[in-house]
């Protein structure tokens, strides 16, 4: 089968398309013959030797994919059939013609939503509901901020919370992104090259705002501190402005808040089988009622794989971009 190999760490140029033996499904797992693979963050930051796969995973970039299944493993879930359309959440091996996933961190692909399209769902979905929902975090009539709300994990936390009755406000980067994120339910949206602080804070007087789902950190962590409302929350899910931040306690301590975070590649199966039951039960019927979509931006063909993680690097992306397979 081709993969989407990485010569060496840097750049993107690194990314050439190559051969490898198709993979067989273990215990419990399934093998897909993908259609797409969706481009994340991690992938770039993988490519370039920072972030290795999971101990045991797949060292071939990609996270999730979408296609239909080819071979079923022993033991394999019994609602799972050949030929099933899915959408699957990866600890890697996306960027393939072909790739194993444990039968629990497959969906299957609603009959509204084109195969494509699909592998723009597993990995924002899982992280919204992990970091939102599961455990709860966000409830109906509270204030949500969603830093970085044109990208796929935005989008989709936009999406998902409105379907749920929150009132979300985003930043994003451009007239158009601010514009986009009204469109798909945010009740404001601020330009993050101006005083979107200012803006964030009128929008959410008297209170302050409940819940803040962050991709930046660095210095807006002291912020979003003074942004959140008695017993707020906020949750990290990226680092894009630095690790390193300064907090007064007394803060934290007097208006009760609560701050946290999560990785989702690491966990194990089991835990992110639970998280795909209940996305399930919970997620899917918006999804398959159009109350939640995939944003799509960009299908490339694998062999523009250097290409597509340029679009990604320069942020002129709206949504996720796509790498089909065959």
């Amino acid at each position: 089968m081709r993969i989407i190999d990485v010569k060496a760490p840097g750049g993107p140029e690194q990314l050439v398309v190559a051969e490898a033996p198709v993979p067989r499904p273990g215990h419990g797992e399934v093998l897909i013959k993908v259609a797409a693979s969706g481009l994340n963050h991690a992938d770039l930051y993988q490519r370039e030797g920072k972030y290795p796969p999971p101990p045991g995973a797949s060292p071939i970039l990609g996270m999730e994919v979408s296609g239909t299944i080819s071979e079923l493993g022993e033991a394999c879930d019994p609602r799972w059939k050949v030929g099933d359309p899915v959408c699957a959440l990866l600890a890697g091996g996306g960027y393939a013609e072909y790739c194993v996933v444990p039968a629990g961190q497959c969906l299957p692909v609603p009959a509204n939503i084109d195969l494509i399209d699909a592998a723009a769902l597993p990995e924002a979905v899982f992280t919204v509901w992990a970091n939102l929902f599961e455990p709860p975090r966000l409830s109906a009539g509270e204030t949500l901020l969603v830093q970085g709300g044109s990208s796929g994990v935005g989008s989709t936390a936009i999406q998902i919370a409105h379907a749920f009755g929150a009132r979300v406000a985003a930043t994003a980067g451009s007239t158009e992104k601010v514009q986009f994120c009204l469109n798909i339910g945010c009740e404001r949206a601020f330009n993050y090259k101006d005083d979107w602080f200012t803006a964030a804070r009128d929008w959410s007087q008297p209170r302050g705002i409940d819940v803040i789902l962050d991709m930046v950190a660095g210095g807006y962590f002291p912020k979003h501190i003074e942004l959140l409302a008695k017993g707020g929350r906020l949750v990290h899910i990226a680092t894009q402005r630095g690790t390193a931040v300064e907090l007064d306690l007394r803060a934290v301590m007097m208006k009760r808040l609560l701050i946290t975070g999560s990785t989702l590649r690491p966990r194990s199966v089991a835990e992110k089988t639970a998280l795909r039951d209940s996305i399930e039960r919970q997620v899917w019927p918006l999804v398959a009622a159009g109350k939640v979509r995939p944003i799509v931006y960009s299908v490339l063909p694998m062999s523009q794989a250097a290409e597509a993680h340029r679009l990604m690097e320069s942020s002129r992306h709206i949504g996720k971009i796509l790498l089909r397979m065959h």
